[in-house]
């Protein structure tokens, strides 16, 4: 036995360094071969569409995380109708996106202001002959895009619907289901797109050179300005501020499921920004991605330290919601520019991010307004401060970025106002007063998400507001 495994070894030694020889001749005769002078544009294709695809399943994966926080953040006789309204304004951007969205923002655009009004988008010719086996892949690589048509598409569409669900957190226990859901049709389908148009679009504030690498205030102050606008119109839930203007505590209604949804937006996140690099066909795209990903770490770990800090001498009380809230805020703050290359700067800016929300959480309360999760300071206070932050860093110029803060912010607010306003006037925004009692998921639903416990309606003292 001994002298068989001898001769293996001997043998396996041998081969191994045939092996090697035959590696070391290939490379001289083929320097090539060793160090490659690029990457096919087949391969491009293929690794851009991929990462097109996977970025975009984990930022709708997002969805599932504001669903989780919204549904724990509210009391438990409205968590169905969140759980609805969260499935329902997903599938209401992705088919308003694809009939109508897209176009409005990349199509070409009219005055540099907004794109086609042409109904629905598709892949190219040479796409759909590729895969009915009647072309070939040279005309596909021949075209203007280095990835898939519809991969983009589907990436973008996810970002119309997380700015979306920043207002369905704002406001819950109140609003009508069916108005709710008027006014997402009309954010996804043309509010939007048309702020998309002027920038990702390419028009009048890309031509000013406005940066927001992944959506500051292209995706998350535009949901902020629209879910201020509905706070505005629609009011505060019944017995949240008392006649003295003080402020009733509504807890959370399962805590453990608000920070799951937060861990979920945490890793969404990563989709968010990483896949915002909008390739993946060469080394110099890889490492600029991994910058992205950890700056976007470090600064919502910063935003979630610095809010837990500041939240004793703000708000009274180390407040678990602020550091969540914080995090997210840092995740906000970041999102403008988190292609930077020196990482303590994302510390700095998400720690800032994380301090603004929970100034702005306070300041809501001492202004009488009722922001169920904490949405306006979140997306659109630290939205703001990172749409600015861009100049630190990452080489934005800070009159063009206020221009484009100021810009976006009428335009979103203005219109959103105005058809918060119509719909109050018209069909309704609001559920009734014994509706709201009730909860939704007993009054408008007929179903409850935990049945088990006694439904008991609210009472409220003389002196609540």
């Amino acid at each position: 036995m001994s002298t068989f495994l001898h001769i293996f070894a001997s043998r396996r030694r041998t081969l191994l360094l045939l092996a090697a020889a035959a590696t070391l001749g290939i490379f001289l005769a083929r320097p090539s071969v060793a160090q490659a002078d690029g990457v096919e544009a087949e391969v491009v294709y293929v690794f851009n569409t991929f990462a097109f695809l996977v970025w975009g399943a984990l930022v709708m994966w997002m969805s599932a995380g504001f669903a989780m926080l919204e549904a724990g953040s509210v009391r438990t006789k409205n968590a169905s109708m969140i759980c609805l309204k969260n499935i329902g304004l997903y599938s209401i951007a992705g088919l308003a996106y694809f009939i109508l969205g897209y176009n409005l923002m990349y199509g070409d655009l009219i005055g540099n202001f907004i794109g086609s009004f042409q109904l629905f988008y598709g892949p190219s010719a040479e796409e759909i002959a590729l895969v009915k086996g009647e072309g070939d892949a040279a005309a596909v690589l021949a075209g203007d895009n280095a990835y898939s048509t519809m991969s983009d598409w589907f990436f973008q569409m996810v970002f119309v619907a997380a700015a979306a669900s920043i207002v369905s957190g704002a406001l819950a226990e109140r609003v009508k289901l069916w108005s709710f859901f008027l006014f997402v049709l009309i954010l996804t389908a043309i509010v939007y797109p048309i702020v998309g148009a002027w920038t990702w679009g390419g028009g009048w504030l890309d031509g000013m050179g406005f940066q927001d690498f992944a959506g500051s205030t292209i995706v998350h102050s535009t949901g902020g300005w629209a879910a201020l606008a509905g706070i505005l119109i629609v009011g505060p839930r019944l017995g949240k501020f008392k006649a003295d203007g003080t402020a009733r505590a509504t807890p959370p209604s399962n805590i453990l499921m608000v920070t799951l949804g937060v861990f979920i937006l945490w890793l969404g996140w990563f989709g968010f920004n990483g896949g915002s690099q909008l390739a993946l066909g060469s080394a110099a795209d890889a490492i600029a991605m991994s910058h992205v990903l950890v700056n976007t770490n470090l600064a919502a770990a910063a935003g979630a330290i610095a809010a837990l800090i500041v939240s004793r001498p703000i708000m009274g009380r180390t407040d678990l919601l602020g550091s969540l809230n914080g995090a997210l805020a840092g995740l906000v703050s970041i999102t403008a520019g988190p292609d930077i290359v020196d990482h303590y700067w994302a510390i700095i800016i998400g720690a800032i991010g994380g301090v603004i929300c929970v100034a702005g959480m306070k300041l809501l309360e001492k202004l009488r307004q009722d922001d169920v999760v904490g949405a306006v300071p979140v997306h659109l206070f630290a939205g703001i401060w990172g749409t600015l932050a861009v100049c630190i860093a990452a080489g934005g110029t800070f009159h063009v970025q206020l221009i484009g803060i100021l810009a976006i912010g009428a335009f979103v607010f203005g219109v959103s106002l105005a058809i918060w306003k119509i719909m109050e006037l018209t069909i309704g925004a609001r559920v009734s007063p014994q509706v709201e009692q009730l909860g939704q998921d007993a009054g408008e639903l007929r179903i409850e998400a935990y049945p088990e416990f006694v439904l008991m309606p609210e009472e409220y003292d003389g002196d609540d507001d």
